[in-house]
């Protein structure tokens, strides 16, 4: 029987897990250009576990400049079924304190068109639903895997996503908290569009690294901080990661699994060659 994959993107301190065996590195070469860097794949309690760095070793590529689609491609072509990502963010809640972390549910889309967030184009259309953007059957486990973990965890929120690669103004920092926003971050919701037209489930571990810039007691966003922080919690997600591995089956039934069943609306006759063979593994199924 094969087993579950599991894909976990994050960055420092996460390319492995304690307790890891056959670990390898594999270089995956696709259509949309190379991933952020190589793939590290390993077992690890009878699961299949697949890292990648999204910022690239060293954190190199700003996250306008990610490669979003060769990332969740490769993700695809190593088998993986959902993917968690490990993701700084800042707080936009009292309540959410920093070192807290967050199971979001929704994304707000403050992204400016510069990165390739689809698969679709060329010769094919596709809309995916993406009203529920982030698996709920994922997120629930990666909650109660957070709670078995010891973390103090808020489940549900809206994850701002912004351009970057600058921190928001102070005004825009009240202008998020006035949407009932509860963090901010510059990566997850393109994996996510992606993730969901790969028909692969996506959650977040997004870890609360600072009040933004909206709080009038605390200091506003700065790199130090934001490291102190996530130096200290690189333990708390791999244990996170640890207890929802133990919970995950091979099977899904949520409807990331079809997501694609009903999306494209192009007269398969009129579809390229060349766009067949590069999809193929997207949505070749449905061909």
């Amino acid at each position: 029987m094969s087993l579950p994959t599991i894909g976990v993107i994050g960055g420092s301190g996460l390319y492995e897990m304690e307790g890891m065996s056959d670990i390898s590195s594999v270089t995956v070469e696709g259509p949309f250009g190379p991933p952020s860097d190589e793939y590290i794949t390993g077992i690890l309690d009878g699961v299949r576990l697949v890292f990648l760095p999204r910022h690239g070793r060293g954190h190199r590529f700003l996250p306008s400049e990610i490669n979003y689609r060769a990332n969740i491609w490769g993700m695809k072509k190593l088998g993986v079924q959902r993917i968690i990502s490990v993701s700084a963010v800042g707080s936009m809640k009292e309540e959410i304190v920093p070192g807290h972390i967050v199971i979001p549910d929704q994304f707000i889309d403050r992204t400016k068109g510069l990165r390739k967030d689809t698969f679709f184009g060329e010769g094919v259309v596709g809309h995916v639903q993406f009203a529920d953007p982030l698996c709920a059957d994922l997120s629930r486990l990666l909650h109660d895997a957070a709670v078995d973990a010891g973390a103090t965890v808020h489940g549900g929120g809206a994850y701002v996503c912004m351009e970057g690669p600058a921190f928001s103004t102070r005004a825009e920092s009240f202008m998020y908290r006035s949407l009932g926003a509860s963090v901010i971050g510059m990566t997850n919701l393109t994996e996510a569009k992606l993730a969901r037209e790969a028909e692969i489930c996506y959650g977040t571990i997004a870890l609360s690294t600072d009040y933004d810039c909206w709080h009038e007691t605390h200091d506003d966003v700065s790199i130090e901080a934001i490291m102190a922080i996530i130096s200290s919690n690189v333990s708390m997600a791999k244990s996170i990661i640890r207890h929802a591995v133990g919970a995950i089956g091979l099977g899904r039934s949520c409807p990331c699994v079809s997501a694609l069943q009903h999306a494209i609306i192009t007269d398969r006759s009129m579809i390229p060659a060349a766009t067949r063979e590069k999809l193929e593994i997207i949505i070749g199924k449905y061909l």
